[in-house]
């Protein structure tokens, strides 16, 4: 079950909706899980933890970045989009360092057509080793 508010989008490109998950809520921070324009999809930052859980999944960078893009798809299924449909990831590591370990685990998730990408490094809350953003197409 998912919860959503509409308006209309400047530009006429369509419906604008806030969409929050009760399966996939966090927190009841101030912001959206998703938002929909028309047939994009903008997925918020998604860290390695599972669902309903306060703790990132253990086993370093690998298992969260798994974890994050399990995450990601489960969020975009929800949603009516799916891997194969992402246009764009955001991949935000807490160590720069753990580049090709992350990269290593991300192929997976997206074997055959690559969305475009950035990558860069920062602070994450949690002490989280990784976060992703991503944009996708919606049925």
């Amino acid at each position: 079950m998912f919860f959503g508010c509409n308006q209309n989008a400047s530009g006429g490109s369509g419906k604008l909706q806030y969409l929050q998950s009760e399966a996939h809520a966090q927190s009841d921070a101030p912001y959206s899980q998703a938002v929909q324009v028309g047939d994009m999809l903008y997925l918020s930052g998604v860290i390695g933890r599972k669902p309903g859980e306060a703790d990132l999944a253990p086993g370093g960078i690998t298992a969260e970045t798994r974890q994050a893009l399990t995450n990601v798809k489960n969020l975009l299924e929800t949603y009516g989009s799916s891997m194969d449909k992402v246009v764009k990831c955001m991949c935000m590591l807490g160590d720069i360092g753990d580049y090709a370990e992350m990269n290593a685990e991300y192929k997976k998730f997206f074997p055959d057509n690559r969305p475009a990408r950035s990558t860069f490094g920062v602070t994450l809350p949690l002490n989280a080793k990784i976060e992703i953003e991503c944009m996708a197409k919606v049925d």
